[in-house]
């Protein structure tokens, strides 16, 4: 396994520690949450610099980096959500958004298209980040009580993004629908989902 592809498993590893400081209430827990989200943020940055510029990139990374992304933002939304700094309405969608363009991708890459990254996703992905660090960072300086306004708002303009961004993956990408609901060879190989 090369470095790079080590470092994208690690994210998987973080992201679960991550939820145990949001989770569990322990001396320096908003801290050591912050220390890990950051670090994980550095080794995606790692990584793929790595598998561009050094070891070559791998079918096991292109499909690994992205899912690890996800985990770990989606650990971060789920503890926001038990320490009341997003309604799981908002996580809901966000989650919602995730898996339904994973799955386009996934009906993209069985018709042999690569489905690039639109600028309204990458937009999505600064903002998620930039309003989980903020929120981490806070947590360390005072309870996050004090600014849930502020945080509920920031949840929601992160929550709009997402949906749109989402809808705009499928809207440039409706050809991708023609055709699916003709149905296949009967199989005796198994049965349909």
């Amino acid at each position: 396994m090369t470095p790079p592809n080590i470092l994208t498993l690690s994210r998987f590893g973080m992201a679960l520690f991550l939820m145990v400081c949001l989770s569990v209430s322990f001396p320096g827990a908003s801290t050591f949450a912050f220390i890990i989200f950051i670090l994980a943020a550095l080794t995606d940055a790692l990584d793929g610099h790595l598998a561009r510029n050094v070891y070559g990139c791998t079918d096991f990374g292109a499909l690994m980096d992205p899912l690890a992304d996800k985990v770990l933002t989606a650990a971060a939304f789920i503890g926001f959500v038990e320490l009341g700094v997003m309604p799981a309405w908002m996580v809901s969608l966000i989650l919602a958004r995730e898996f339904m363009v994973t799955g386009l991708r996934l009906l993209a890459a069985d018709k042999g298209i690569v489905l690039a990254a639109s600028s309204w996703g990458k937009q999505k992905t600064i903002w998620q980040m930039v309003y989980i660090i903020v929120v981490l960072l806070a947590g360390i300086f005072q309870p996050l009580e004090t600014n849930q306004t502020w945080f509920w708002y920031g949840g929601l303009l992160v929550t709009a993004l997402s949906v749109f961004s989402g809808w705009h993956y499928f809207h440039h990408n409706a050809t991708l629908f023609h055709g699916l609901e003709k149905p296949k060879p009967r199989s005796n190989h198994g049965e349909c989902a």
